[in-house]
């Protein structure tokens, strides 16, 4: 990385995620050591079939990732949350044929989130999502696979990717608060379309529980991968 010039982060975006760019510009707030450069992917609907999975095919993220490199980025990021119930080895593939075709490193949301777990020492989690009962239900296998218990979860039973942005910070408390009660190691807003960071020091305030939202954990380890400073505490205690 030249040091004349900030961090250059290349994040692949959901096309109809709403978001996650101006959350995670609102997260770096007046940093002007980072700028974000966005190319999207079509995605619309998250479901358990075979058309919501073709959204998330690894020769679509290659081509978007080749569109950012040219912007001579740090760093990759498939920033959506589909390995999670896809399951991780998908996500390492994509990760992998990033850097292939780019010679940039590269990680995704759920990748994200297993680092983090990682290094926190993290095995039991309260989760929230905005998916369908069912897409949870495999988020909760997919993790288990990979050592990390769910202790108990929400889904908000949605599947249209732009309604989820729709959902008020505030709506995500009361949820929240329940699933705080079980003492999870942390509780994770699992989305990257769900402003769920918002509300994060405030939870952890009030429940003494780490909490992990998609957009702050992808952004906390795209800083890691490029050597830049990590976060204020508000947006995750864990990710300062």
């Amino acid at each position: 990385m030249d040091a004349r010039r900030p961090t250059r982060i290349g994040m692949i975006v959901p096309s109809s995620n709403t978001c996650l760019e101006p959350m995670s510009y609102r997260i770096l707030g007046d940093r002007a050591d980072v700028t974000i450069h966005s190319a999207r992917i079509p995605v619309t609907r998250i479901a358990l079939d075979a058309g919501s999975d073709r959204q998330f095919d690894v020769e679509g993220m290659r081509r978007a990732a080749e569109l950012l490199a040219t912007a001579d980025v740090d760093v990759i990021a498939w920033n959506g949350t589909s390995g999670s119930w896809l399951g991780p080895r998908h996500d390492r593939e994509i990760a992998a044929e990033i850097t292939s075709a780019t010679g940039v490193p590269a990680t995704t949301s759920t990748l994200a989130y297993l680092d983090a777990f990682a290094e926190f020492g993290i095995a039991t989690i309260g989760l929230m999502t905005p998916y369908t009962a069912d897409v949870n239900r495999q988020v909760i296998d997919r993790y288990a696979d990979e050592g990390v218990r769910v202790s108990a979860h929400r889904a908000l039973g949605l599947s249209d990717n732009e309604s989820f942005a729709r959902v008020r910070a505030g709506e995500l408390l009361p949820g929240s608060l329940e699933l705080a009660r079980d003492r999870p190691d942390a509780l994770v807003f699992l989305c990257t379309n769900l402003y769920g960071a918002p509300i994060v020091a405030e939870l952890e305030s009030n429940t003494g529980t780490a909490v992990l939202d998609s957009v702050a954990v992808t952004l906390w380890r795209c800083l890691q991968l490029a050597g830049a400073p990590l976060l204020d505490s508000r947006w995750g205690k864990l990710l300062a």
